[in-house]
């Protein structure tokens, strides 16, 4: 796992508290694209359950993953995509 795959493990983790957290970097799909640099590290696929969505509707929940991880979207990650969901929902 690069570092900023680490950097997303550990924010997610520590203000999530996720039952499952998948971190897939699909970096490699986007090479020669705009937004895909060198190395790697720019798109990624995210699947994160936690029971804190319970009370956050699907639009609460990626506004949430989105805001804790704020500097990575500002910085070297180009696309993220995002399945938040509930215990119930996995």
């Amino acid at each position: 796992m690069g570092q900023v795959a680490e950097a997303i493990e550990g924010k997610l983790k520590g203000r999530f508290e996720p039952l499952v957290l998948e971190i897939v970097d699909q970096s490699h799909l986007h090479k020669g694209h705009a937004g895909a640099p060198e190395g790697g590290e720019s798109h990624f696929r995210v699947k994160i359950v936690s029971e804190l969505f319970g009370k956050m509707s699907r639009l609460e929940r990626q506004r949430a993953v989105n805001e804790t991880l704020k500097d990575e979207l500002a910085g070297p990650v180009h696309a993220l995509s995002i399945q938040a969901l509930t215990p119930g929902e996995a």
